[in-house]
């Protein structure tokens, strides 16, 4: 769907799940490149899951974005006409090549597998819908996995094949741009390295967190499939052949999109190391951190330290899934109300994301008895809390250089947080330098609500080292994540690949 149109854009900014439906993280930094960098004109193709998962657009579209394309993987209504569909004989070892390319991802993507010629011979009815296909499929099912359901089975190579048609065919009715950039690796990055390979323009690359780690917890998070396990590895109790075709499939679209771009752009040295290890070449990364507005954030500072008296109040800006553990934050809560009896916990981020787990989120609430603790606000721009607050928090058990932290470090607001993605350089510092500065809050391991609560407390009763916190944080902000040196370099990428 074009929502709105243009014949040719310099950028090109492919978003998996992002910007612009839905607020915060991720779509916080695309909708804050976009203005900052108002000298280009982007265009941005939008892809999602299915329809439903998302609502209304949730900002409102700069003037520099000129081409804005929405898209969704798993929309499944196309209905092809109930005939028999034989399939071309000749096509099945190639059919066969692109399977396992994707369950084995060992080698490097054969070269006519990339291109879009490859798909047009095999069209996404023939994979699919063809008889060779399901005697393929039926053939892989009785020799991997004759234990899972082969309903199960068949459902699951259905929709890990079907989105790469989508993809395709958004890439063969792309508008012209100079560079395409994806903000992520999965199936933008997927995008992203096949329109690189197909149109001859340069493709970077930027991981805020490590994509394919995020979805690996995803996943073996999820309870959408049986433990169905591969009978060689039945003495597991961790491994389940479908969640397995699942990973091996983000492993081998990753190391596509890794292999294909021209830079590759972390936000800390922790994840930079991490996309070495998962096969980025070495040479082509680099580390730019997240920044921040310092200007947008004076008068809340100054508003903050007119105040005499804070509540005892610790906020957790997030979306309610289960990647940011919610429910130790709940729990962490509770523990400190014990001996601070009016502390809140307000968890400030959208919850119809994962409805099941908001829900569960509730109930957890109520188990722990902790309605007058516990708040749920919805989705808020920070800006509109920081003022009211005592601690920013997060929880996660994944991360990778968390805007919040900085927007509350550039109010004064000190943080407690898990080690997690760049948490730990945010508030310990990242260098001998930085260190000097001191700490601006406090670092805890994940899933341990016990030291979180102890820090909470520790904050909220001890006024001098809160204060000395803030101003560490302030200081911190300040010096090494003002978003004017984030727009000095991609202004500088994007003018190097663009006439290079």
């Amino acid at each position: 769907m074009i929502i709105k149109k243009s014949d040719s854009v310099d950028i090109l900014l492919v978003c998996e799940g992002t910007f612009p439906y839905i607020k915060g993280g991720v779509s916080s930094w695309i909708y804050q490149l976009i203005n900052g960098l108002n000298d280009f004109k982007f265009g941005v193709v939008f892809i999602g899951g299915s329809p439903k998962d998302y609502g209304e657009i949730k900002y409102k579209i700069p003037e520099n974005l000129i081409h804005l394309e929405t898209h969704f993987l798993f929309d499944f209504g196309v209905d092809y006409k109930k005939e028999k569909i034989e399939g071309n004989k000749d096509l099945v070892p190639k059919m066969r090549e692109l399977h396992y390319w994707f369950r084995k991802h060992g080698e490097v993507l054969n070269d006519e597998l990339k291109k879009i010629d490859f798909y047009n011979k095999i069209d996404e009815k023939q994979f699919l819908y063809s008889k060779r296909s399901f005697e393929f499929i039926r053939e892989e099912y009785y020799k991997n996995a004759p234990d899972v359901p082969f309903i199960d089975y068949f459902w699951t190579v259905r929709n890990i094949h079907s989105p790469i048609w989508r993809i395709v065919n958004i890439a063969k009715n792309i508008v012209n741009f100079k560079l395409v950039h994806s903000p992520s690796t999965g199936y933008a990055g997927f995008l992203g390295a096949f329109l690189k390979e197909n149109y001859k323009k340069k493709f970077i690359l930027t991981e805020h967190g490590i994509y394919l780690m995020e979805r690996k917890i995803d996943i073996m998070l999820s309870n959408w499939i049986e433990e169905y396990k591969l009978n060689i590895l039945k003495s597991s109790n961790e491994t389940n052949y479908i969640k397995e075709l699942w990973i091996r499939f983000f492993q081998g679209i990753n190391k596509f999109a890794y292999e294909t771009a021209d830079k590759i752009i972390s936000l800390y040295n922790g994840a930079r190391n991490t996309q070495i290890l998962l096969g980025a070449d070495a040479n082509k990364t680099e580390v730019i951190p997240n920044g921040v507005n310092i200007e947008k954030f004076k008068n809340i500072y100054k508003k903050r330290k007119q105040k005499k008296e804070f509540k005892n109040v610790v906020a957790l800006v997030g979306r309610v899934v289960p990647i940011k553990d919610i429910k130790t934050f709940i729990t962490a809560i509770k523990i400190a109300s014990q001996t601070i009896n009016d502390i809140e916990g307000w968890i400030i981020g959208p919850t119809d994301e994962d409805k099941e787990y908001y829900n569960e989120c509730i109930e957890h609430v109520r188990t722990l008895n902790a309605e007058k603790n516990i708040k749920f606000f919805g989705f808020k721009p920070i800006e509109e809390v920081l003022s009211d607050i005592s601690i920013i928090t997060l929880t996660s058990i994944s991360e990778g250089m968390p805007l919040v932290i900085l927007e509350a470090f550039a109010a004064g607001v000190p943080a407690v947080c898990t080690n997690v993605g760049s948490c730990s350089e945010l508030i310990y510092g990242k260098n001998e330098e930085d260190t000097k500065i001191g700490k601006a809050g406090e670092i805890t391991p994940v899933a341990n609500p016990t030291l979180l609560a102890k820090n909470y407390i520790e904050l909220l009763t001890d006024k001098d080292i809160h204060e000395k916190y803030s101003k560490n944080a302030l200081e911190r902000v300040r010096r090494y994540y003002d978003e004017k040196k984030l727009f000095e370099k991609y202004r500088e990428i994007y003018n190097h690949y663009i006439k290079g």
